[in-house]
Order: structure tokens, then sequence, then C-alpha cells
């Protein structure tokens, strides 16, 4: 079984793709979950301001919103930016934006798990924390860290 060989040159987020990398399963994965990892945060981020989805500062656990200053909903505006920016991070730098989105689904679960029972909700977002572990782990060898001379992603 032949193992495919990286083609750091590729990797760059605004470079063509090398097209033999494209029948590459592990690039395939890579690109799925930075693709969901990049849109899904900024648009539930930006939904942070509208509620269009749902009214998101039932989400929040009375404790975190009792130490946070502001509203319940000023709070999510924080969240949103937050979300926007790692997504954001996802999209220039998946190698270390992945870990940040992690960071933020396991901050996210312990506030499901301590605040008003959204259990089923928190077992979602471990899954999702999985695959963004998932995704930061792909991004080692699909978007290198970029070198002094410029190589890499």
């Amino acid at each position: 079984m032949a193992v495919p060989t990286l083609r750091t040159g590729s990797m760059h987020p605004f470079r063509p793709v090398d097209r033999t990398q494209l029948s590459d399963p592990g690039y395939q994965a890579f690109l799925v979950l930075r693709t969901a990892f990049t849109v899904a945060p900024i648009l539930f981020g930006l939904d942070k301001f509208a509620n269009l989805m749902t009214f998101w500062p039932k989400y929040l656990a009375p404790w975190i919103d009792a130490i946070v200053p502001g509203s319940a909903q000023q709070d999510m505006y924080v969240v949103g930016v937050i979300e926007v920016v790692a997504g954001l991070a996802v999209a220039i730098v998946p190698r270390y934006g992945a870990w940040l989105v992690a960071a933020w689904l396991a901050g996210i679960i312990v506030d499901l798990l301590t605040g008003p029972h959204f259990y089923d909700i928190a077992l979602r977002d471990f899954g999702l924390l999985v695959a963004a572990v998932a995704l930061a782990r792909l991004a080692v060898t699909y978007a290198p860290a970029r070198t002094r001379a410029g190589a890499g992603a």
C-alpha cells in the first residue's frame, strides 16, 4: 500500500490544491472538517446577535450569568465574537484554530452540564469536540505550520 506524499506547496489555503491530493481520503476528511468548523462557528456566532435560530441566552448557566457582567444577551454578544474568531482561525490556521474550537466546545459543555439541563446538547457538543481534535490532528499533515522560509500553510 502506497503512502500518499505530502506536497506542502499546495497546502496554503489560497493556493490551488494538487488534484492527486483530492483522492486522498485523509485530505478529504480534513477538507470536510475544516469547512464545517469554519462555517458553523461563524454562522452560530453571527446568530448570537440576531437570535434567529434560537434564543441563545437560555443556554447560559445561571452561575456563569451571575459572574459575567451584563445581561445574558450581552454575554451572547461576546460569545458570538469569540465564535466568529474561532471559525476564522480554523479557516486561516486550522492546525491551531481547531484546538481553539475544541477548547471553546469544552467550555460550552461545562456550561450545558452545569446549567438548565441541556445534557443532550452537551453530548452532541462532545462529539463536535472530538471532531475538532481530529481536525487538529489531520492539520498536522495537511496544513503544516509555516517555516521561516515561508513553506507550508
